[in-house]
């Protein structure tokens, strides 16, 4: 057993974010037998996801603010601190933090066959779907 060295905090990349995200990796795989992937994600007002969907599904566990969800049949909807949110395999959503607040989660996934493609990243949320009323 060891304590495990804390990587940098990295900021999200404009392909896969609008606005400021930092993203915090607490756990990844050591060996090709293990799949869980564990990050901490803070995003600014107003930043959120690109459209993405992760070939095992993902969980994402709110920690501080309010964050938004979206599925493509527009449905959004808002999670609040305590709450989890769990997105089957293959779901095309993005998520958020609202216009006005900071929003805090911490997702957890495990990699697909190809880790390469764990996660499927698509187009950029335009801001007339972004919140909806």
């Amino acid at each position: 057993m060891n304590i495990e060295p804390k990587p940098a905090t990295a900021k999200g990349s404009p392909d896969w974010f609008t606005g400021d995200v930092w993203v915090d990796m607490i756990a990844a795989p050591h060996d090709d037998r293990q799949r869980m992937i564990v990050s901490r994600v803070r995003f600014a007002p107003g930043a959120r996801t690109a459209w993405h969907s992760h070939e095992q599904g993902q969980t994402l566990h709110v920690t501080g603010g309010v964050a938004l969800l979206g599925t493509r049949d527009g449905t959004v909807i808002e999670a609040r601190p305590g709450q989890t949110i769990y997105t089957p395999p293959g779901e095309e959503h993005w998520h958020g933090a609202t216009p006005d607040d900071f929003m805090e989660h911490l997702a957890m996934l495990e990699n697909g066959d190809d880790p390469a493609t764990t996660t499927v990243w698509l187009e950029h949320l335009p801001d007339r779907d972004y919140v909806r009323p």
